[in-house]
């Protein structure tokens, strides 16, 4: 059985969002990295490939969509679930994030109740 710790990058540019996030999700035995901006969160992705990402749509730099879909256009990381996690909640927001591939999409302020299900269910998939 592979006990290894699933790695989960979290982008997101809002300090308290990112230490509540981070801090729920290693209670639960994640592994979580974290990028505040565009260049932290694309040079993730070339050192430690996460197994799932959990994606603020606005953040300093970065367009979350544009991001979304390179990492979904690229080979090596297209199997990789994305969680767009943001305050956005309008219905071409959760739609705009399907067409660029997104796995999920959840408004802020996060429901871990919700969250860590989802998360689970994402990774079992992988």
């Amino acid at each position: 059985m592979d006990n290894k710790k699933n790695k989960i990058l979290l982008v997101d540019d809002e300090p308290d969002v990112v230490s509540m996030t981070k801090m729920r999700l290693e209670a639960s035995g994640y592994q979580v990295l974290t990028a505040f901006d565009r260049n932290s969160a694309y040079a993730m992705l070339t050192g430690e490939i996460p197994d799932l990402i959990i994606l603020d749509l606005m953040v300093t730099g970065m367009d979350g969509y544009q991001f979304c879909q390179f990492v979904k256009t690229d080979a090596q990381l297209r199997h990789i679930p994305i969680i767009i996690l943001t305050a956005k909640s309008q219905k071409e927001d959760t739609q705009s994030s399907a067409s660029v591939g997104a796995d999920y999409f959840l408004t802020k302020p996060v429901e871990v109740k919700e969250l860590l299900p989802k998360i689970k269910e994402l990774l079992e998939k992988i």
